[in-house]
């Protein structure tokens, strides 16, 4: 019976000495945990066994069981227990510093990101302006486009109105030129024609005239001449000095046929030098029989009137009237 109480005294005493160090450890592991040094052995003297509670005077045999129920703590398990705190700080940095490096880590993963996703706006920006610089070059293109051949539809058009503006005025000027021609050709008829007539009423003329022309021969001029001294004077129109001096005298010589030349009165009045002259004498019946058509003639003054010369035959002189029409 006592061995039996003996040995429940010691194993309730051997947990007690197991429980108090391991509340001492669990409250040292709840306070801030101090810088962790290297865990070096220490040598404490040997701990003393706490005060007992004074207790009632127990009966003997009770006393010299009670050194046998307290356990004394061994230097080893102290050291281990420092270990393992050590260990436990040692863990809790390293926790502490991966926790750290996560959060280095995910802030710059986060940085990253940021980087990414501005890169990502950058490039998506960059397309963008990309994408519109194309549109718009594509639309000034267009637009190029559109004006180039909107100027070649107006050159073309400007062009294609040129040469129907050409054709026309070709078959204007082809047909004026046909008008002309047609008129030229009708003109010449009618020049021809009225030249025929003209001819012939020339020749006609002309044979009129040559025969009034002739009917003024005289048959001995020596005898039937007479100058404007033995006619009385001369009482008809006199030229102005300033127009005789222009056409008249022996310096200006004339053929009276390349003249005008009319018969009045039955005399033949020719035209020269603004004036009209009339034989009033019988011309030689010695000079040619066309000399008026073929010699060389002038008209001047000699002292009494007005004479007709030919230069065939410088000697003889011919009394003439002026008229002034």
């Amino acid at each position: 019976m006592k061995s039996t109480g003996i040995i429940s005294t010691t194993a309730i005493a051997l947990l007690l000495g197991f429980g108090v160090p391991a509340f001492a450890r669990q409250g040292q592991e709840e306070k801030p945990k101090p810088q962790e040094q290297p865990a070096k052995p220490e040598q404490k003297p040997q701990e003393k066994p706490a005060q007992q509670p004074k207790q009632e005077p127990q009966p003997k045999q009770q006393q010299q069981q009670h050194p046998q129920q307290q356990p004394k703590p061994q230097p080893e398990q102290k050291q281990q227990q420092q270990q393992q705190h050590a260990q436990q700080q040692a863990k809790s940095q390293q926790d502490q510093q991966q926790k750290q490096q996560q959060q280095q880590q995910q802030a710059n993963s986060n940085k990253q990101q940021q980087q990414q996703h501005a890169q990502q706006q950058s490039k998506t920006q960059q397309d963008q302006q990309q994408k519109q610089q194309q549109a718009n070059s594509a639309k000034q293109q267009q637009q190029h486009d559109n004006s180039q051949k909107q100027e070649q539809q107006i050159a073309k058009h400007q062009q294609d109105q040129q040469r129907q503006g050409q054709q026309q005025q070709q078959d204007h000027v082809a047909t004026q030129s046909q008008q002309q021609a047609r008129g030229q050709q009708q003109q010449q008829a009618h020049v021809q024609q009225v030249h025929m007539q003209s001819q012939q009423e020339q020749q006609r003329q002309e044979g009129e005239q040559q025969g009034v022309w002739q009917q003024h021969r005289a048959t001995n001029y020596q005898s039937e001449h007479r100058d404007w001294q033995q006619r009385g004077g001369y009482n008809g129109y006199r030229i102005p000095q300033d127009s005789y001096n222009g056409y008249f005298g022996s310096g200006h010589s004339f053929r009276i046929y390349s003249y005008p030349v009319v018969i009045v009165g039955g005399y033949p009045r020719f035209q020269y030098g603004g004036y009209w002259f009339s034989l009033a004498d019988s011309w030689p019946e010695y000079w040619s029989s066309n000399w008026y058509d073929n010699d060389d003639v002038y008209i001047d003054y000699s002292g009494d009137g007005y004479y007709l010369y030919n230069r065939r035959y410088p000697r003889d002189r011919i009394a003439i009237n002026v008229y002034l029409n």
